[in-house]
């Protein structure tokens, strides 16, 4: 039962660092200084368009920011999980060996 629940430890922690790489990717995708207002075009009930900033440089900074925050964080997380596991696993190891020597 230990080892499946390992096993699904590992796949969720891999899955995280997956989703913190995603995020990665994203924040390289879009550098800082290449960012410009989002323009997008609404249409009118008389079938003009207008004109619509739906995303400023301001917003998508913020955007940017909070997705580099929350990468740290995730990855930080994902660290600390690893280690516990790790310590887990070797205590596991200990008490294995100490009840098969006591038998």
């Amino acid at each position: 039962m230990a080892k499946k629940l390992e096993t699904y430890i590992n796949e969720d922690l891999e899955w995280l660092e997956s989703k913190a790489l995603d995020l990665r990717d994203y924040v390289d995708a879009n550098p800082f200084s290449t960012l410009k207002d989002r323009i997008t075009y609404k249409e009118l009930k008389n079938g003009g368009v207008l004109p619509i900033t739906s995303a400023t440089i301001e917003q998508q900074l913020s955007a940017l920011t909070k997705a580099l925050k929350e990468y740290a964080e995730v990855m930080r997380v994902v660290k600390e999980l690893r280690e516990q596991e790790a310590k887990k696993q070797e205590l596991r190891k200990g008490f294995n060996s100490k009840n098969i020597l006591d038998e």
